[in-house]
């Protein structure tokens, strides 16, 4: 029999607190199966109720009370001053004793990296966490990353992204060796700055475990060329948002036009299975959950805004990572980054 596997949750994080997060843990116990419980840090008094709603899943909670929460517009900085004993630094402090395997927070995205990062540190020789994204597409699910964490990031820190997205695509859809690709504004060799066509060099020179593709352009993303994208945090968040945005924007055209006449309204009738097929796929909630990648400790970022149904699919992607060699696999790639730096350049060696 498989140990159980525990759960840390940010029960006060996102829009919603413990009336979305309690449903949501009760749909993702239930898609489990048995072997799981949960540490749910947070308010009792507004936690109690809402599990007295769900008997099956009383059996397989432990409230942790705190009053103290981190507010969505609160500062990191303010947030790691104060943030000590609230629900998502319990949360996560969880992880590091080694009470829980993983953390799940809906709440403000900055605090929870600042104070991931204060608690669990980075992994070793890791210089950059990463923020990903689940991207759906032609060809299934695309992991971008990184879609925030950072403004900036080197060639180095690039390859870095490539080898924990890969491990991460790998943890949670299978499959054989990923492959990645590095988004630049042409496929040519020539293009893009001088960080791109370094780390462009280093991952076509060095065996990691995934299969390098090359350049990708941002029309590659929606094609699925390839199962992970790499690029800087703010070209990946920008890409994010403008995506999100150009979604919105068709799902709000179409239901006009739909509305707009008897006839469409009767046509939009007739076409309802394949129009909810549709939102299905391009709804966010169902690839809910993104880790917080580079950390010693698995941190799961819920969207704010998740129902229960979405927050449920966040705490599945913490229990498949925690049940993986994820972790493990970004060590040994990480390592093997470390060996080829360490290596002298043809002129270094030419000089010796």
């Amino acid at each position: 029999m498989s140990p159980t596997l525990t759960l840390s949750i940010d029960a006060m994080g996102g829009d919603h607190g413990p009336s979305v997060v309690i449903p949501g843990l009760a749909l993702a116990a239930a898609e489990m199966g048995p072997g799981v419980r949960f540490l749910v840090h947070g308010d009792e008094a507004k936690i109690a109720p809402e599990l007295a709603r769900h008997t099956a899943l009383k059996a397989l909670v432990e409230i942790r009370h705190t009053e103290k929460f981190v507010a969505m517009d609160e500062k990191p900085a303010q947030a790691m001053r104060r943030g000590k004993g609230s629900s998502v630094w319990n949360a996560v402090e969880a992880v590091k004793t080694g009470e829980a395997v993983a953390a799940v927070s809906a709440g403000n995205t900055g605090a929870l990296m600042a104070i991931s990062m204060l608690i669990l540190r980075l992994a070793a020789d890791i210089n950059r966490p990463a923020l990903t994204a689940s991207w759906p597409t032609a060809g299934g699910i695309t992991t971008v990353l990184d879609v925030g964490a950072n403004v900036e990031s080197d060639a180095e820190q690039l390859v870095e992204f490539a080898i924990m997205g890969a491990a991460f695509h790998h943890a949670l859809h299978g499959g054989g060796r990923p492959t990645v690709g590095l988004l630049n504004v042409g496929s040519e060799e020539q293009k893009g700055h001088e960080e791109v066509r370094e780390a462009h060099a280093l991952l076509r020179a060095t065996d990691f475990e995934f299969d390098y593709h090359g350049f990708v352009e941002g029309d590659d993303i929606a094609k699925g060329t390839v199962n992970v994208v790499v690029t800087d945090g703010f070209t990946g968040n920008i890409l994010l948002k403008t995506a999100e945005g150009v979604v919105r924007f068709i799902a709000n055209e179409l239901r006009g036009a739909l509305k707009s006449s008897p006839l469409n309204m009767m046509g939009a009738l007739l076409a309802t299975s394949g129009l909810k097929s549709l939102r299905t796929k391009l709804d966010p909630g169902a690839v809910n959950g993104a880790p917080l990648l580079g950390l010693n400790g698995i941190v799961i970022k819920s969207h704010g805004s998740a129902d229960a149904k979405s927050y449920a699919a966040a705490v599945v992607v913490a229990a498949d990572l925690a049940r993986s060699d994820f972790l493990a696999q970004i060590d040994r790639s990480v390592k093997r980054l470390t060996a080829v730096l360490a290596q002298p350049t043809p002129a270094q060696a030419e000089s010796v």
